[in-house]
């Protein structure tokens, strides 16, 4: 059984939270700093993204908001680039790449292939996706 796990990329102060630290509502992700026992409201904007359970080339944790690369046979290939997305549509399984046209899932092919790389996140590094454009 896969691990449900998440991160949180905290809008104001565009930095990761150590989630150890902050408790996240997950219905409209406020955030609360964990002060001993009681929990104080610190008005934080997060944005959760779950582990999708799958690792790239290198066992590097594939998170929804990561930029991919689709590694190719050939070095001299530009990679395709690619964001990880929930999918909205229901459709097992639940995480896919934005733009991908393949016949099945982009996320799975890539990742049980060994032809995928996590080259970043839409958070700190959004220019890896407009060079794709």
């Amino acid at each position: 059984m896969r691990k449900i796990k998440f991160r949180a990329w905290e809008k104001f102060s565009e930095k990761w939270l150590d989630l150890e630290e902050y408790v996240i509502d997950p219905e409209d992700g406020a955030v609360g700093e964990v002060s001993g026992y009681e929990i104080v409201d610190v008005n934080y904007d997060a944005i959760l993204e779950q582990y999708t359970g799958l690792k790239d080339k290198n066992g590097v944790e594939i998170y929804e908001g990561d930029i991919v690369a689709e590694i190719t046979q050939f070095d001299d290939d530009e990679p395709d680039v690619y964001e990880v997305v929930y999918n909205e549509t229901g459709d097992y399984p639940a995480f896919d790449l934005k733009g991908w046209t393949g016949e099945v899932n982009g996320i799975s092919e890539l990742s049980l292939t060994y032809r995928i790389e996590v080259i970043g996140n839409i958070h700190e590094n959004p220019d890896l996706l407009e060079e794709q454009s």
